[in-house]
C-alpha cells in the first residue's frame, strides 16, 4: 500500500536542510521499502520566511534560495502571514518536523508548535531536546489520546538509535543507568588542550568550523550535556527531571596542569554523564572525571558521543556514535518518520 505524506517544516536550519537533502536521496527508498510516497507542503523559518503549496515544494530550490540568503515566498502557491502557529493551522500536511534552535531553560517555542500541531491532528517529530525535557509526558499524553506519534530520535545522539532502541530492541528490559560522553564538543575542546591549546584558543577553533556556538556556554558550562542527562532520565528511566535538577559541572576548571596530571598517570579528562538509581537517590550529574585506558570513555575521540545502559537483563550495552554531521541528525528524523507509519494499514 502507498501512502501519501505531507511534511510541514517548523524551522530550516543545518539540520532542516539536511534533512530536505535526505528526504530527496531516499525518495525511492521509502516509496519502495516502505510505501511512503512524501512530500513538502510547507517550510516556515525565521530569516527566510514561508511558503506553502499543497501539491509540495520543490526542495532542490528552497535549498538554493536559502543558501543565497533570499526569502522561501517566491515557492508558495498560497499566501501567507502570522507567525508559526498560524502557520501550523493553515498549512496542509500529516507530519509537523520540528527543528527550531533548543532554548534549554524552557523548552519553548518548540513545545508549543508540538503542542499546536498534535492539537491539529499532526502527528509530531522533533530534533530539539526542550521539548522532551520540559513537555514530554504532557505532549506524549495529547498525541496518544489523538491517535496520533511523537517522536525525537535525533534529541540526544543526533541519528544514533537510542530511544527506539529501547522501545523496541530491548522491550522488556529495565534500564538501571546509564554513562557516557553525550557533549561532543567539549570533547574536541579538552583534547585540544591535551596537546597544549588553552581552553580559550581551542573555543575559537571549533567556533571557526561550526562545532561551537558564538556563545560557548552551553557547551563548556555543561548545559547541553545536562539537557540530554535529563532526557534520557525522563525518556528511559521514567523520572522526569529538568537540566536544574542535574548536578553540573562543566569544564571551565580543566587546567593545563590537570591535563598533564593525568597525561602521566596515562589517564585522560571527560566530561562524564551519569543518571540512575544509587541507594535508593537518583544521580544526575555531568562533571569533569580521570578515566583511565580501560574505560570505554578513554577512546571516544573528536566530536564523538558514547552512551552505555546498565539493565537488569543485560549489564552493559554501549553506543558509540563517530563525527555526527547535520546529515546524522537529519537520518533519524527520517527514522521517525518511517516509524510514525510502519504498521499503519
Amino acid at each position: 500500500m502507498m501512502r501519501d505524506v505531507r511534511l510541514m517544516l517548523i524551522g530550516f536550519g543545518n539540520v532542516g536542510r539536511a534533512f530536505a537533502s535526505l528526504l530527496m536521496q531516499k525518495e525511492e527508498t521509502l516509496r519502495k521499502d516502505y510505501g511512503i510516497r512524501a512530500k513538502v507542503t510547507g517550510i516556515i523559518t525565521a530569516r527566510h520566511g514561508a511558503c506553502i503549496n499543497p501539491d509540495g515544494i520543490q526542495l532542490t530550490e528552497a535549498l538554493r534560495l536559502v543558501e543565497n540568503k533570499q526569502s522561501l515566498a517566491s515557492l508558495g502557491t498560497q499566501t501567507f502571514e502570522g507567525n508559526t502557529l498560524d502557520f501550523i493551522k493553515s498549512c496542509p500536511a500529516d507530519v509537523l518536523v520540528e527543528t527550531t534552535p533548543v532554548n534549554p531553560q524552557a523548552g519553548t517555542p518548540a513545545i508549543d508548535h508540538l503542542h499546536a500541531g498534535f492539537e491539529h491532528g499532526l502527528h509530531g517529530i522533533t530534533a530539539n531536546k526542550g521539548p522532551v525535557v520540559y513537555a514530554y509526558q504532557k505532549l506524549n499524553q495529547l498525541a496518544q489520546s489523538k491517535g496520533l506519534k511523537f517522536r525525537f530520535e535525533s534529541a540526544v545522539m543526533d541519528g544514533a538509535p537510542i530511544f527506539s532502541l529501547h522501545r523496541k530492541t530491548l522491550a522488556g528490559a529495565e534500564i538501571e543507568g546509564f554513562v557516557g560522553i553525550l557533549n561532543s564538543c567539549t570533547n574536541l575542546l579538552i583534547e585540544a588542550m591535551e596537546v597544549g591549546t588553552s581552553l580559550e584558543d581551542a573555543i575559537l577553533h571549533a567556533q571557526q568550523i561550526g562545532i561551537a556556538e558564538s556563545d560557548p556556554s552551553n557547551d563548556v558550562d555543561g548545559w547541553d550535556a545536562a539537557i540530554k542527562v535529563a532526557a534520557l532520565s525522563t525518556v528511559l528511566m521514567n523520572h522526569p527531571i529538568t537540566p536544574l535538577e542535574v548536578d553540573r559541572t562543566g569544564i571551565r576548571g580543566i587546567t593545563s596542569e590537570m591535563i598533564a596530571e593525568a597525561k602521566a598517570k596515562g589517564k585522560r579528562w571527560k566530561l562524564v554523564c551519569r543518571g540512575g538509581w544509587q541507594e535508593n537517590n537518583f544521580i544526575a550529574q555531568v562533571k569533569p572525571e580521570m578515566v583511565s585506558a580501560d574505560s570505554p570513555l578513554y577512546s571516544v575521540a573528536g566530536t564523538s558521543s558514547f552512551v552505555s545502559f546498565a539493565l537488569d537483563v543485560l549489564p552493559g550495552l554501549g553506543i558509540l556514535e563517530s563525527d555526527p554531521s547535520p546529515k546524522t541528525t537529519a537520518f533519524g528524523v527520517l527514522a521517525d518518520l518511517i516509524d510514525i507509519y510502519q504498521g499503519v494499514e
